[in-house]
C-alpha cells in the first residue's frame, strides 16, 4: 500500500470509514466482537496477511505438533511481510487461543503491523505490553492445539463474519477493526480524511451551542460556508 495511504488511514476512525464503505454498498466491513487487548493510542495499519484455522482432530493436533518446523501457525509468524497486520480466523472460538506472547513478540521484532484474531489469545497482559496492535475477543488460555488446527496461510477467510482477502487494508483503532478492499483503498483514505475535518468542525460548533439540524449532514450552504473558512483558519 502507498505510504501517503497509510499515513492518512492513521489519522481517521473506524466509524468514519464504515460510512465511508457503507456509501458503497459495503456493509459487513467491521471485523465483529474484537477490541484491542490494550490500546495503542495510534491506529492500526496495513496490508492483510491471513492465517485460517479449522476445528482440530485429535490425532492430528497433539502438542508434538509444534516441533515441526512447517507448522503453518509458526511458519505463517516467520513469513508475513513487513508492515503487515496478520489477521486470524479461529472461526469465532475463543476456547482455544489463536496465539501467545512469544508468537506476538516474534511478529512485532519482524516489523508486523498488527495482529488480529476473532478467537483469543494467551499471555494476554504481556502482548498488550508489546508494542504491536493485537486485537482478539477475549483472553484464552489453553493453546491453539486444544481446539483449533493450523490449515492455510495467506489465502481468503472469515474474521468475526467480516470477508478478509491478502493485501485487503486493515485499519485498528480504540474501538474495533474494518476491512477496507485493497483496491479502494486509496480512496477511501481520502474520503475519510475530508469526513473527519468537517466531523471535527461539527463537534466545535456543537459544543458552542449549535443545532444539528443543517449541520449534520450539511443541508445548508451557510454552513459549508463557515466550515470553509475553519478549515482555512485551522489549517486542515
Amino acid at each position: 500500500m502507498k505510504q501517503e495511504t497509510r499515513e492518512k488511514l492513521m489519522g481517521v476512525s473506524v466509524a468514519t470509514l464504515a460510512t465511508a464503505l457503507y456509501k458503497r454498498g459495503l456493509r459487513n466491513q467491521v471485523i465483529q466482537g474484537v477490541h484491542p487487548v490494550k490500546g495503542k493510542g495510534v491506529n492500526m495499519v496495513g496490508p492483510a496477511f491471513t492465517l485460517r484455522y479449522m476445528p482440530a482432530r485429535e490425532d492430528r493436533n497433539q502438542l508434538v505438533e509444534f516441533r515441526n518446523p512447517e507448522h503453518p501457525q509458526r511458519v505463517a509468524i516467520e513469513q508475513c511481510p513487513e508492515g503487515h497486520v496478520m489477521v486470524i480466523d479461529s472461526r469465532k472460538d475463543a476456547r482455544a487461543a489463536s496465539a501467545g506472547d512469544i508468537l506476538v513478540t516474534r511478529l512485532m521484532v519482524r516489523g508486523g503491523a498488527g495482529i488480529v484474531t476473532d478467537g483469543g489469545f494467551r499471555d494476554a497482559a504481556t502482548i498488550g505490553e508489546l508494542d504491536i496492535p493485537a486485537y482478539h475477543t477475549q483472553s484464552s488460555s489453553p493453546t491453539n492445539l486444544t481446539l483449533h488446527e493450523a490449515i492455510e496461510i495467506n489465502g481468503p477467510i472469515g474474521c468475526g463474519d467480516a470477508p478478509v482477502f491478502p493485501g485487503d487494508v486493515i485499519v485498528g483503532d480504540e474501538d474495533c477493526v474494518i476491512v477496507i478492499p485493497a483496491e479502494i483503498a486509496d480512496e477511501i483514505a481520502d474520503e475519510a480524511v475530508e469526513m473527519t475535518a468537517y466531523e471535527d468542525f461539527v463537534v466545535e460548533r456543537v459544543k458552542g451551542g449549535a443545532t444539528i439540524i443543517g449541520l449534520y449532514p450539511a443541508t445548508q450552504e451557510e454552513n459549508l460556508e463557515i466550515f470553509k473558512k475553519w478549515r482555512a483558519e485551522n489549517g486542515r
